[in-house]
């Protein structure tokens, strides 16, 4: 299915020695989400992101939104539910694969120590005291905001922190954020997707920031 309204490209800005790869990108995104199976990348995307991937699936949804914003709510509930799936399969690593049978860290432990931006043993010992204060709240944040969810999904599942109560959290705040873009792009529709076109590389730069700001938090904060 084609995109009800095509976007007049600018060649030259595609052209463009640093800020063209991102208009490529999006040429390309674009055209992907009018595809068969696009729907079906866009839950595994959302599901990954949850639990291991470091890329969120908010693009794919945009795109798909811009290209078809009449289906904007149902993208955004696909997008939900494979996020949630997600968040409790993070969930089911942090519960059964941190320690090992002695009790200790296991390999997947120390990965995230020695790899993650401010997940050292300090800030998990934070995170646990965080959880006991703010359960509900941790969860809720993490899936709205840029903070990076998939810390937030394996250390509730270490920290045992109650199964119920960590998926409402996550329906809440995955719900939210990806439903606040579906609504945007189903009423606003070519309007967002002129927007989009024409401010980019300043959305994109918006994004990078508030994605490294999520890192920043985990280590400052926690």
């Amino acid at each position: 299915m084609r995109a009800r309204h095509p976007v007049h490209r600018d060649h030259s800005r595609r052209k463009h020695p640093i800020t063209g790869w991102m208009y490529r990108l999006k040429d390309w995104t674009e055209g992907f989400a009018t595809r068969p199976h696009a729907v079906a990348a866009l839950f595994l995307l959302a599901f990954a992101e949850s639990s291991f991937f470091p890329i969120p699936p908010d693009v794919l949804l945009i795109a798909l939104c811009v290209a078809q914003p009449k289906r904007s709510f149902y993208f955004a509930l696909v997008c939900t539910v494979g996020s949630v799936l997600g968040g409790l399969a993070g969930y089911a690593i942090g519960h059964f694969l941190w320690y090992d049978l002695a009790g200790n860290f296991g390999p997947v432990a120390r990965f995230f120590f020695d790899h993650i931006p401010g997940f050292t043993v300090e800030s998990f010992e934070k995170v646990r005291v965080l959880y006991e204060e703010w359960n509900f709240w941790v969860v809720f944040t993490a899936g709205f905001t840029p903070i990076p969810y998939k810390l937030i999904t394996i250390t509730a599942g270490v920290f045992d922190i109650n199964l119920a109560m960590f998926t409402i959290a996550s329906i809440a705040g995955r719900a939210g954020r990806f439903f606040l873009v579906g609504a945007a792009l189903y009423w606003l529709g070519p309007k967002v997707q002129h927007f989009l076109e024409k401010y980019l590389e300043w959305l994109t730069l918006a994004f990078v920031v508030l994605l490294i700001g999520g890192f920043v938090v985990l280590k400052y904060a926690f």
